[in-house]
């Protein structure tokens, strides 16, 4: 029997709150809408490639967004180590072109495990705090959670299409 990725529940709100507390969930509700497109799909149709050339596939975005999390929370905002599964690994745009079935549910369960550490990285930091980053210079916590609301947005979009061309389904 072949995995199928879970449902998923977004979260709705808060509307109203304090900067941070308002961040945060545009940040989550975007982490779970990609999850959400996933769902439902098998590890075959989540590997899926969406049109040729292109190695961009749903699980594709998966093992993406594991690292961006893992670089933005963990190495740049908490100042740790991070745990890369595939941007070190040549050649570039691995997370795409190895993206298989067969590691479907292990790479899943490493972006539901990259959200929990960058959660956790960002649980003690001001949205003031700041970092040096190797080509941008100093960059803020405020930052880093805006362009990573940027960034599961843009490849939510690419999950959209995706999505359609596995089943059909749409969504917002």
């Amino acid at each position: 029997m072949s995995w199928t990725a879970p449902e998923v529940a977004r979260p709705d709100g808060p509307f109203v709150g304090d900067e941070r507390a308002v961040l945060l969930e545009f940040l989550e509700y975007q982490r779970a809408t990609l999850l959400w497109k996933c769902s439902g799909l098998t590890g075959e149709q989540l590997a899926r490639r969406g049109v040729s050339p292109s190695p961009l596939s749903l699980i594709g975005l998966v093992r993406h967004m594991t690292d961006v999390e893992a670089g933005w929370f963990v190495q740049r905002v908490a100042g740790e180590p991070p745990e890369f599964r595939f941007f070190d690994v040549a050649p570039d745009d691995f997370e795409f072109t190895d993206a298989s079935a067969e590691t479907a549910e292990e790479d899943y369960a490493h972006l539901l495990a990259a959200m929990d550490k960058s959660r956790a990285a960002l649980a003690g930091v001001s949205l003031d705090h700041t970092f040096e980053h190797p080509k941008m210079g100093t960059v803020s916590t405020r930052w880093v959670v805006a362009h990573m609301i940027e960034e599961y947005a843009r490849h939510n979009g690419h999950a959209d299409f995706l999505r359609e061309q596995i089943d059909g389904e749409t969504g917002e």
